[in-house]
């Protein structure tokens, strides 16, 4: 696997029209925490072994058990960048748009912090951002990754959410739910975003498209858990989607 620091060299290479010189990046990844004190430190960890400097934006949706003391310990000896306490807990989408403020990178990436998706795969993420053919690539699930084998009317929900995005967008996405995304700083702050919760996911798909990004698709390996183990999207959430995406592309200011 081609590593980030071979993608920076490849300058030469580049296929897109805006590929980012290497003295021009600069990669923050963005780590929305709520009550993830088994693997937030070792999430921490994975990023901080990826290769090239990271700035590591961790925000703590009101945790109820330790990770915000984790998160704490964990910048004062100097392995994350920023952390910020968020008062009452919000939800994924608002402590992105915390992260996403606080952000100094050319470049972000959305790591979720629960070991379900692999910092491992952050150069096939940042290639094609890298060599200038993408505003924002999307890590799917559903390309040839390595993945847990888990619940079959989850993979349903995830197949139909994507068809029904991609119905309203007019792009072909295989997974627009995941939690895997990188972007180019300057295309992600020139959107307005308003989802508190995992509506971020196709809030974020339908303003990309409105605003005409470029958007890559690749294969990323998947650790799925289950609820007993932590996860905590819920049927509720999938049930907003279509009202999101609908006011996302036709109704909110872009």
């Amino acid at each position: 696997m081609a590593t980030i620091d071979s993608l920076l060299g490849g300058s030469a290479r580049a296929r897109g029209r805006t590929p980012i010189p290497r003295d021009q990046f600069r990669l923050s990844v963005l780590i929305p925490v709520f009550d993830e004190e088994p693997t937030i430190e070792r999430v921490i960890e994975m990023v901080r072994g990826v290769g090239v400097p990271v700035e590591i934006i961790c925000v703590n949706d009101k945790s109820r058990d330790r990770s915000g003391e984790i998160l704490d310990r964990l910048k004062a000896e100097g392995k994350v960048h920023t952390v910020i306490h968020q008062p009452v807990n919000r939800g994924k989408g608002a402590a992105i748009r915390t992260a996403i403020q606080a952000s100094t990178g050319s470049v972000v990436i959305v790591q979720d912090a629960d070991l379900e998706y692999d910092p491992a795969d952050y150069p096939v993420l940042l290639g094609p951002i890298l060599d200038g053919r993408a505003d924002a690539v999307y890590g799917s699930r559903f390309l040839g990754g390595p993945h847990r084998v888990l619940f079959f009317w989850h993979y349903v929900g995830n197949r139909l959410l994507t068809l029904l995005s991609n119905m309203i967008t007019n792009l072909n996405l295989t997974d627009m739910e995941t939690g895997a995304k990188a972007f180019r700083t300057e295309s992600l702050r020139r959107i307005t975003l308003r989802q508190d919760r995992f509506g971020f996911e196709p809030e974020i798909t339908a303003k990309l498209s409105r605003a005409g990004a470029r958007l890559y698709e690749t294969p990323v390996s998947y650790a799925g858990r289950t609820y007993a183990e932590g996860k905590k999207i819920t049927w509720a959430d999938a049930l907003e989607v279509p009202w999101v995406l609908f006011r996302a592309r036709f109704l909110d200011p872009l």
